[in-house]
């Protein structure tokens, strides 16, 4: 059995790919809809010596199966926000405790100690349904704050307006994590020169407004705010860990995430850095569904474990992961 502290204590990329390759074994030995997908590629556990091997399964699985590797009982199910009509994607949960571990870890490691931070979320399209991960997620952070002031806002802007102006004057610590439509809702609203402050979009107009390229989305937000950088969160539903750019859309994952990019006329094919592709994740803390999805993202992977997203693959279904459409 492969423990969490395997999962979360990765110190080397030679751990990291001795344990994707391990998870490899497992997932293919008890997840029957993965097995299944890796015999008709012929891809079995001999053939599979280098992480580079190992078949990706597309995420579009996530919406058509229940992918799981463990028997223990489903605690909690998460899906995606699909357009009217849509299939969503489903997550199937048996271990709350991996996927709090994973992303309050992976904050600490990109920020430090949450108890640093007030945590305000502008996440309207989120908190308007159920079964969102990233409101899970985002909740919990709230709550280990520890901040009286930490907490959502639908659309009360003006409130949030103040909030921020107060932390802003009381020098505080806060991270505002936004839908994008939201956060240009309040910037076209009200004016800030925030200093204390880190602006986080998620990405995604949800329909409520024309999709725009990162570059200008990310312009805006900071004349906007008055900051020098935006934060972006790369996170998706069926991913129980998340990547993070502290600007330029520049993303960087946790020691237990990797991105590979395949090429997009051989999807069996990795490419090398630098070259655009469609993107692949490695995600460990996927333990229990599996950790080996092929999104329908396209990006580039770059020197030091850092990836960029471009955008989408033109066939597919825009949905709710963080990403702006070219």
């Amino acid at each position: 059995m492969i423990s969490k502290d395997a999962i979360f204590n990765i110190t080397s990329d030679a751990e990291f790919n001795a344990l994707a390759l391990d998870i490899f074994r497992f997932q293919f030995k008890h997840n029957s809809v993965y097995r299944s997908f890796c015999d008709l590629l012929y891809k079995h556990p001999v053939d599979v010596k280098y992480i580079e091997d190992i078949p990706f399964l597309p995420i579009q699985f996530f919406k058509s199966h229940n992918i799981l590797s463990s028997k223990t009982a489903i605690k909690k199910v998460f899906t995606s926000s699909g357009t009217t009509g849509s299939t969503t994607s489903k997550h199937l949960i048996t271990n709350l405790d991996i996927y709090e571990e994973s992303y309050f870890k992976g904050f600490h490691h990109f920020y430090d100690n949450i108890e640093n931070y007030v945590i305000l979320a502008l996440l309207p399209s989120y908190l308007e349904r159920d079964g969102s991960s990233l409101i899970y997620m985002v909740n919990d952070l709230i709550q280990k704050s520890n901040r009286t002031e930490s907490g959502f806002y639908l659309n009360n802007l003006e409130d949030l307006s103040k909030t921020l102006h107060q932390l802003e004057t009381k020098g505080q610590k806060t991270i505002l994590i936004g839908v994008s439509f939201a956060l240009l809702d309040l910037v076209e609203q009200f004016s800030f020169n925030l200093k204390h402050t880190i602006i986080m979009e998620t990405g995604g107009m949800k329909g409520k407004r024309k999709e725009i390229i990162r570059q200008e989305l990310h312009k805006r937000l900071k004349i906007g705010f008055g900051v020098n950088e935006i934060h972006s969160e790369y996170g998706m539903t069926e991913l129980l860990s998340q990547a993070y750019s502290m600007g330029n859309g520049i993303f960087e994952c946790p020691p237990w995430m990797k991105v590979l990019t395949r090429d997009t006329e051989d999807a069996l094919s990795i490419q090398p850095s630098n070259k655009t592709g469609g993107i692949n994740i490695i995600d460990l803390a996927n333990i229990n569904s599996c950790a080996f999805i092929a999104t329908q993202d396209l990006g580039k992977t770059l020197e030091n474990q850092k990836f960029e997203i471009i955008g989408r693959f033109d066939n597919s279904d825009i949905r709710g992961c963080n990403l702006m459409a070219l």
